[in-house]
Formats: structure tokens, C-alpha cells, sequence
């Protein structure tokens, strides 16, 4: 592993080791160029995981203080836990369930499929699916995605089978085990999964992709990269003429560091990363870093979200093998007879006995809650992932009233549902209960939203300046050597999951910031 200085200011420097900023570091250490990357988590292990929900969770989860704002049911229950995201080496890659889709190509043109839609702030992307296919292909065969490249699909457990008895008598024809980045079969130095079920709290065969042990360590073998963990970024600076020049960190002592940089590059999710932008605001820059446009922190997207259990008379022990191995992909169209713009996935899901406990229904533990929990092993469960829409007042600001260890503003996250979003979770919710119906359930419950693990926009790209944060390659419209680089980005949130499009784009970005540090543009 490199040993960067901090005053050599000829590095790039990542904020952020997750989908898009590890996969951002690999890619630019195999061209050769010099990366510091900045973690605010510690360096775990598949040695180190942990196979137990509450252990884990307190091992591998981001929680820093933040505060919640709005009508949405997770500011109720969950209000100082909006999300389910990670601070660890590796990021929220090791916490994610491995589902890899690509969009859909309405999906890059919304403003135009589905035009003015009242309280939304649709707009298009500055890519289309045509320009994302390469970069798709090389994100799928980098991840090992099954179902692409000749790779078999995963095998189906028992929760999959149940929902797809329940689909096929519905009449749904888009059911399998899924696009995941999880081995059905050794690949890539790594072993096939052996179905331990516990997908959250890190994989610790290892068949699970993540930056963790796939990025990293092949990016370390370039000597190219200087990873430094445990390290919390405070500020990103800038020089008299506007342009980023260096990054304010807390060591894993609590010692203050300054890390010069050539160019700076902010991967902490959709939170941390409009936060820091914020945090960062100048006499120059009074409303934060690249928000000349106001969007800084705007526009935040979470996926409806929603999940269905049901109840059968035999056991089904759906905690067994792959949490998310298994999606109907019918309903992901756009079609509005149903009543709203956009689409959902329905994905198979269980959580362990500790968050099924906190997730069913919070604040309501009656008989029901209690049935329910006594025959855990006779339940089927799926989650419900929709597209939402966009909105400037759901937003990330800064809360001066609640500061972290350090002494800077919490992020503040502020949502309410947009009229489509609760369309389309009563039509998912339907569908979800008739699909466990028709494959014989007793009886099935509708699970409220669950602090997300998908989290978008706050610093969407766009053609234009006036109306967005970034560009098609995510790099600020008002400082060319500041570059966002994870699902901050993301113009609008489509019905699939995220992970496999913040991987493609960050693979994209590395070529054009390779691109332009040859020609000595930034």
C-alpha cells in the first residue's frame, strides 16, 4: 500500500470507500494515478464479521448523530435512525443484499415519459441508457452478477419458492432468483455462496461482492493507493481561485490532518455527502461547496419502500440462505392504468428474530405483533422497491442544534411522501398480500417503510448548472476538480436497486477523470 504525503498535491482524493468510492479508487490506481482514500470507518474482515443482527449492526453501521424531519413514518419510529447505511472499509457494500438491476431507459427520461407530474421536480439525466449499456457490462462482469456473463442464477431457498408459487398462480411471468452480485459458483478468487442467510452483517465466505475484499485489495496491489480508515472527513478546502485543494480529516486519534489533493472526489452517501458539501460553505462559497444552484442537499430519494409477511400452516424458515434471492419484476413498467408514474420491484426478504422484532410494526406490540413473532419460523417475507419521486423540500441540512464528536452540525433529513409514492405502495401491498394468498398464506401483514438502505440525489447531475449540482460525470458544475461520486448523483431514483448503477457511473467517472488529468484540464 502506498504512503502518500500530506502536502503531495498531485493526489486524488476519494471521501468514502463504499460502492462508488471503492470502485472509484481501484479503477484509478490500475491506470496508474495516485489515491488517497479516507474512510470514516474502520477496517473489518470476514474474519471480523459478525453472524448476529444487534452485534453487528453496532459493528458495522453509521451511527452518528442525525436528526429527522417531516410526515414519513421512519421520523415517527426511527428519528434519529433515517438510515440503514454503513461506517466501515468497504461502506454500505457490506451491508447490502447484493441485488444488481440495471435501469429501465424511461427510467433516465422521466420528465419526459411521465411529464409534469404536480409536486415532483422530475427531471431527465444527462445520460441515457444507451450511453450507461458499456459501463453496465463492465460493472456486471467486475461484480460477477448472476444471470450476465454466463453466470448461473443462485439457487432458490424457501422464501423464494413460496413467492413464487404465489406469482406464477397470479399470472406474473418475471420471477427468478435475481440479478445478484453473489457467486452461484467460485469466481474471481473468492468462493460460491454457501447460503449462511446472514447477507447484512457481511458476507463472511466472501461470495458477496464488496469493495471490502474485491476494490481494495486490488487497488493496494497497485501501490497506488494510501487507504487510511478511521478517518472523518470535516471540510474540504479550496484555494483563492475557487478550486479544491485539500481535505480537513479527524484521524483514528481524534487528531486534526490536512490532506492536499489535485482533486477531491465525495463518495459518503447521500447523507454525509451533501452534509459535507455544507459544511464546507466559504466567504467564496456562502452556501456550501458546487451549490450555485441551490440543489445541495435537495431532492433527496429513499425508494418507496414497504415489506409484506405472511403466515403459512408449515414451516418455511425463510432465514435461510440468501436474504434477497428472489424478485417478480412485472410491476417495474411504467404503467399508469394503475394509477401512478413509475414501477416497483417485489424481493424476497428476511430479517432475524431482533429486527423483525423492531421492524414489524414499531410501536405497536400487541397480539397481532405477538403471533406474528411466535411463528417466525412459519413465515414468507418480500420487500417492496419502488421508484420515488424527487422533491426539493426533501432535503439534508444542516441541524446547528446537534453536533457530532467533533463539534460540526448533524444532517437534519427532512421527507414527506409524494402522493405517487403511497399509490404505489398500496398497489405494491396489495399485490405483495394476493401473491402470499394465492400460494395458500393464513394470513399476511403489511410491515411500515424501514430505515433506508437506499439513498439518493441530494446532488443530482444535469445538463444545466441552474438546475443541478453536477454533470453527466459527476463533476460540480462550479468547481471542475470537485467530483461527486456515489448515488448523490442520482437525477431520479427508478424502480431498481441502486448499487450495480453507482458502480457503472463511478467506473465511467474514473475514465474521464484519467481522461482529464492527461490533458492537464484540472
Amino acid at each position: 500500500m502506498a504512503k502518500i504525503d500530506f502536502n503531495d498535491d498531485g493526489a486524488v482524493v476519494i471521501i468514502g470507500s463504499g460502492a462508488g468510492g471503492g470502485t472509484l479508487a481501484n479503477e484509478l490506481c490500475q491506470k496508474g494515478i495516485k489515491v488517497v482514500c479516507l474512510e470514516a470507518g474502520a477496517r473489518q474482515s470476514q474474519a471480523s464479521f459478525i453472524n448476529d443482527e444487534w452485534k453487528s449492526f453496532s459493528q458495522l453501521a453509521w451511527l452518528d448523530p442525525r436528526t429527522t424531519s417531516g410526515s414519513w413514518r421512519v421520523a415517527k419510529d426511527f428519528s434519529g435512525l433515517p438510515a440503514w447505511i454503513c461506517k466501515t472499509v468497504g461502506g454500505s457494500t457490506t451491508h447490502w443484499a447484493g441485488a444488481s438491476l440495471r435501469f429501465q431507459e424511461h427510467e433516465f427520461r422521466t420528465r419526459t415519459v411521465y411529464g409534469d407530474v404536480k409536486g415532483a421536480n422530475l427531471m431527465d439525466w444527462p445520460i441515457t441508457l444507451k450511453d450507461m449499456e458499456p459501463w453496465y457490462d463492465k460493472a456486471e462482469f467486475k461484480m460477477g452478477v448472476t444471470r450476465t456473463n454466463g453466470i448461473p442464477g443462485l439457487p432458490g431457498n424457501n422464501n423464494f419458492k413460496v413467492m413464487h408459487a404465489g406469482a406464477k398462480k397470479l399470472g406474473y411471468k418475471k420471477v427468478h432468483t435475481g440479478n445478484m452480485a453473489i457467486n452461484s459458483q467460485p469466481r474471481d478468487g473468492r468462493s460460491s455462496c454457501i447460503q449462511l442467510g446472514f447477507c447484512f452483517q457481511g458476507c463472511k465466505s466472501g461470495a458477496k461482492w464488496s469493495t471490502l475484499y474485491t476494490e481494495i485489495p486490488k487497488a493496494e496491489a497497485t501501490g497506488n493507493l494510501d487507504l487510511r480508515p478511521e478517518s472523518h472527513v470535516t471540510r474540504i478546502e479550496h484555494d483563492a481561485k475557487g478550486k479544491v485543494n485539500a481535505v480537513v480529516y479527524r484521524d483514528k486519534d481524534g487528531k486534526e490532518q490536512r490532506q492536499k489533493a489535485r482533486i477531491v472526489c465525495v463518495a459518503g452517501n447521500s447523507i454525509e455527502t451533501p452534509r459535507l458539501l455544507l459544511l464546507s460553505a466559504s466567504n467564496m462559497f456562502k452556501d456550501g461547496l458546487a451549490n450555485s444552484s441551490g440543489q445541495v442537499g435537495r431532492n433527496y430519494m429513499r425508494h418507496m419502500t414497504g415489506s409484506v409477511y405472511a403466515m403459512f400452516k408449515d414451516p418455511v424458515h425463510m432465514y435461510r440462505g440468501t436474504t434477497m434471492a428472489g424478485i417478480i419484476q412485472d410491476e417495474a413498467g411504467h404503467n399508469t392504468k394503475r394509477g401512478f408514474v413509475g414501477g416497483y420491484e417485489m424481493e424476497t426478504l428476511s430479517l432475524g428474530l431482533p429486527f423483525m422484532a423492531a421492524f414489524l410494526n414499531p410501536g405497536d406490540w400487541g397480539s397481532d405483533f405477538a403471533e406474528y413473532m411466535e411463528n417466525y419460523t412459519h413465515l414468507a417475507g418480500m420487500w417492496l422497491v419502488g421508484e420515488d419521486m424527487p422533491r426539493e423540500t426533501n432535503r439534508i441540512t444542516l441541524n446547528d442544534k446537534v453536533k457530532d464528536k467533533w463539534g460540526n452540525a448533524a444532517p437534519n433529513v427532512h421527507f414527506d411522501d409524494h402522493e405517487n409514492d403511497i399509490k404505489m405502495r398500496e398497489h405494491a401491498f396489495k399485490q405483495g398480500q394476493e401473491v402470499y394468498a394465492a400460494a395458500g398464506a393464513i394470513k399476511s401483514f403489511k410491515t411500515p417503510p424501514y430505515p433506508s438502505t437506499h439513498n439518493l440525489g441530494t446532488a443530482r447531475m444535469g445538463k444545466s448548472a441552474k438546475t443541478s449540482v453536477v454533470n453527466a460525470y459527476g463533476q460540480s458544475h462550479d468547481i471542475s476538480n470537485l467530483f461527486v461520486s456515489d448515488g448523490s448523483q442520482f437525477t431520479t431514483g427508478a424502480a431498481e436497486n441502486p448499487t450495480l448503477t453507482i458502480v457503472a457511473l463511478a467506473i465511467r467517472q474514473a475514465d474521464h477523470i484519467a481522461k482529464l488529468m492527461k490533458e492537464r484540464a484540472i
